[in-house]
């Protein structure tokens, strides 16, 4: 038993009318569509693409939002600034985005001014105030590590001293 797929097709009205609805303002979803018109979702994408290549107009925002650039979370993060709760969860329903990820984007946003700044000249004088106490503890490592290692040395040799000679206590 084969299965045989029929080919639909579909005219050019339609495939520019469901291209239109990926565009401003309205910026419905291509799974949106997809399930709206019975579509699937992989000839969308190739509707898309023929239409990227076929005119050099500006591309339809189908990434998915782990694939944005800054710059494109920046305009988001603009554009609903304004907006209300309501407002902004009808935008993000458009656009196929979180709410909460439009927050984390302006909490980034306004965190990214806030780095604090030190200055060359103080951070100079506590690297070599690090360096110092650094070179200071390496020396007074060496010398503990000289002493333990001559306190080793003694124990050994009094070991083989009393294995030869015996214990002077029992004397």
């Amino acid at each position: 038993m084969s299965t045989t797929r029929k080919k639909t097709s579909y005219t050019r009205e339609f495939k520019n009318s469901v291209l239109k609805r990926l565009e401003e303002p309205t910026n419905d979803t291509i799974t949106s569509l997809s399930e709206e018109f019975g579509v699937p979702r992989t000839t969308i994408y190739q509707w898309i693409k023929k239409a990227e290549t076929d005119k050099n107009k500006t591309p339809i925002n189908h990434k998915t939002t782990s694939k944005w650039s800054s710059e494109d979370k920046f305009h988001v993060v603009l554009e609903t600034a304004s907006l209300n709760e309501t407002e902004l969860g009808e935008y993000c329903r458009r656009k196929g985005i979180y709410v909460d990820e439009v927050k984390t984007w302006r909490d980034q946003c306004l965190k990214a001014n806030q780095a604090i700044i030190e200055d060359p000249k103080e951070l100079k004088e506590s690297l070599k105030a690090e360096k110092e106490l650094n070179k200071k503890l390496g020396k007074e490592l060496r010398i503990k590590e000289k002493a333990l290692a001559e306190t080793a040395a003694l124990l050994v040799l009094r070991k083989k001293a009393n294995a030869i000679w015996g214990d002077p206590e029992e004397e």
